[in-house]
C-alpha cells in the first residue's frame, strides 16, 4: 500500500474562471475534484492545503512555509511517517525556486521518500489542460523513484537542483533535455 501526502500551494493548475471579474483566479484548492477522475489502485491520499497562491507573489516566507510543510509530513528523516511520497501543487513561473529550496533544506543526506512537485501550463478547468495529467505522473513518480525532491511533468521527472523552467518549449528542463 502506497501512502501519498500531497501539499496544495495554487499555481495555474488550481486556479478557477470567477465569473464576476472573468479572471482565472486561486480561490481555492480543486485538487479533490482532480483525484476523483484517477483511479489509484493501493493509494491512499492525504491532502494539506497550505496556501492557494499563483506562484508569481509566492515569497521567501512562502517557500519556507513548504520546506516545513514538506519536513513536517515525512520529508525529514527524524521524523516516522507512513508517507511512502510527497506530493507539491505549485505555479510553474516559480517552481524551481520552490524545487531548490527544498533540494537545499534537505542537504546533504536528502528526504527520506520522494518529494515531486509539480503544475500545470493551463488551468484543469480548461480544455486541453494538462493538469490531470502532470498529476498523475507525479503520484505514480512519488511512488516509484528514490528518495530525492522532482519536477515530474510532462513525461519527465526531473531532479533538482537543476530544473528550470523552458518557457518557449512551455515545459520544464534539465541540463541534457
Amino acid at each position: 500500500m502506497r501512502h501519498i501526502t500531497l501539499i496544495t500551494t495554487g499555481g495555474t493548475i488550481e486556479k478557477t474562471y470567477n465569473e464576476r471579474t472573468g479572471s482565472l483566479e486561486n480561490q481555492r484548492s480543486i485538487v479533490r475534484r482532480m483525484l476523483l477522475r484517477l483511479r489509484l489502485e493501493d493509494t491512499t491520499v492525504s491532502i494539506i492545503e497550505l496556501m492557494s497562491k499563483d506562484s508569481l507573489v509566492m515569497n521567501d516566507d512562502d517557500r519556507r512555509r513548504v520546506v516545513e510543510a514538506a519536513r513536517a509530513c515525512g520529508g525529514s528523516l527524524a521524523l516516522p511517517t507512513e508517507a511512502t511520497g510527497l506530493v507539491i501543487l505549485h505555479g510553474t513561473d516559480t517552481l524551481h525556486l520552490t524545487g531548490r529550496a527544498l533540494h537545499e533544506a534537505f542537504s546533504p543526506s536528502g528526504p527520506r521518500v520522494p518529494v515531486v512537485l509539480t503544475g500545470a501550463m493551463r488551468p484543469f478547468e480548461m480544455k486541453r489542460s494538462d493538469a490531470l495529467q502532470n498529476l498523475t505522473e507525479a503520484v505514480y513518480a512519488a511512488g516509484v523513484l528514490q528518495p530525492g525532491v522532482y519536477c515530474s511533468f510532462h513525461g519527465r521527472s526531473l531532479r533538482f537542483p537543476d530544473v528550470s523552467k523552458d518557457h518557449a518549449r512551455g515545459t520544464f528542463v534539465a541540463p541534457g533535455t
